[in-house]
């Protein structure tokens, strides 16, 4: 292995007690893959199981925690029906090593079915019809629906959770000046707006807690938004601040490029990871994800104070992706997607029909 990959493959220590075998994450990613009702497949779990190998920590797919399509082939955590099929997948994402995590998420306005948000904002650029706005009520019962889930998750033998509060779903459109405008305890004011999110990691603390276990709890969100009215990076500093003051494992900075720097809200030439840093310290670990698909930009991305890297088209092209790094092959590692490969590289049926994937010719 090069020198200048060594730090790649360090040790890490969340907060929680959980450590990392090494600094590389497996990025969240919709496989497509669980059978109606949310149950995990087999289809599924030969999907992750190349992937399982190497990494220091596995992110699970965006699974639900409520009732309603949020997308096809959703994996979901909402009754103890659903248990046997986590199990399964939490053995085999810890069987070499790796800390397995659960992203649990709520779809808001963009879900398939029944869309809800905040306010009865439709999405920029959409022609959907304005989703229905929450109750007082309904959000205290999805906070609830929340705190069990995460009980299932502990219970299933996951190592944490993930607040999927990125990516313009319903955990952000609270935060969303857009996306939020209500005048109540859940909105009116940047800390009202903060109001639901707060709430999420508390019921997951208690979760731990009444666990008596370690568990890891990290949250994801997406600096800026393109929108009118929406997140600004001066927004995402002081939502940053605030969040790295929860005492949680770990912040994952969800970026189409790590490198890339503000669009609107803050003056600087450094990047948005580089500010953030700054900003958070030695509070809280952050996760930085975006476009890193060679050894060269994990290494580059680490060395711009990141404790974590997470890597997604990365790993889902080439699950050996870090053992070629260690072994000195980095050259044999695969960028591109052939129809040739999808027998090896077991994507459940759904995902490799995606529109979203683009073979190479």
């Amino acid at each position: 292995m090069k020198e200048a990959y060594t730090a790649l493959f360090e040790p890490f220590r969340l907060r929680s007690g959980k450590v990392l075998k090494n600094r590389i994450v497996m990025a969240p990613m919709g496989n497509w893959g669980s059978l109606p009702g949310g149950f995990i497949s087999e289809e599924e779990l030969a999907y992750y199981s190349p992937r399982v190998k190497d990494a220091g920590m596995i992110i699970t797919s965006a699974t639900t925690f409520t009732e309603d399509e949020h997308y096809p082939g959703a994996p979901t955590t909402l009754t103890d029906e659903h248990l046997p099929g986590l199990r399964k997948l939490s053995s085999l994402l810890k069987s070499n090593g790796a800390v397995a995590i659960v992203q649990l998420f709520h779809g808001g306005a963009l879900k398939m079915e029944n869309p809800e948000a905040p306010s009865a904002v439709a999405p920029e650029n959409s022609d959907a019809a304005p989703p229905h706005e929450l109750t007082d009520s309904e959000i205290e019962d999805l906070i609830k629906k929340f705190g069990d889930a995460t009980r299932r998750i502990i219970e299933a033998g996951f190592d944490g959770v993930e607040i999927h509060g990125a990516n313009g779903y319903l955990i952000q459109q609270f935060i969303s000046p857009h996306s939020n405008r209500r005048q109540d305890r859940w909105g009116g004011t940047f800390e009202k707006r903060l109001a639901v999110p707060l709430a999420l990691i508390e019921e997951a603390k208690k979760a731990r807690a009444e666990s008596g276990k370690p568990f890891a709890i990290g949250y994801r969100i997406s600096p800026e938004e393109a929108f009118t009215n929406g997140l600004t990076m001066a927004d995402a500093i002081q939502i940053i601040d605030v969040l790295a003051d929860q005492e949680l494992d770990y912040i994952h900075v969800s970026l189409h490029n790590f490198f890339s720097k503000p669009r609107r809200g803050v003056e600087s030439n450094l990047s948005r990871m580089e500010i953030l840093k700054e900003l958070v310290g030695n509070r809280t670990p952050l996760i930085g994800v975006g476009e890193i698909t060679t050894p060269e930009q994990a290494a580059a991305a680490l060395s711009s104070g990141v404790e974590l890297v997470a890597l997604g088209r990365a790993l889902l092209l080439d699950p050996n992706w870090l053992s070629k790094v260690q072994e000195g092959r980095e050259d044999q590692i695969k960028n591109k997607l052939f129809h040739r490969d999808l027998p090896e590289l077991l994507f459940p049926k759904k995902m490799w029909q995606h529109p979203d994937l683009i073979f190479a010719d």
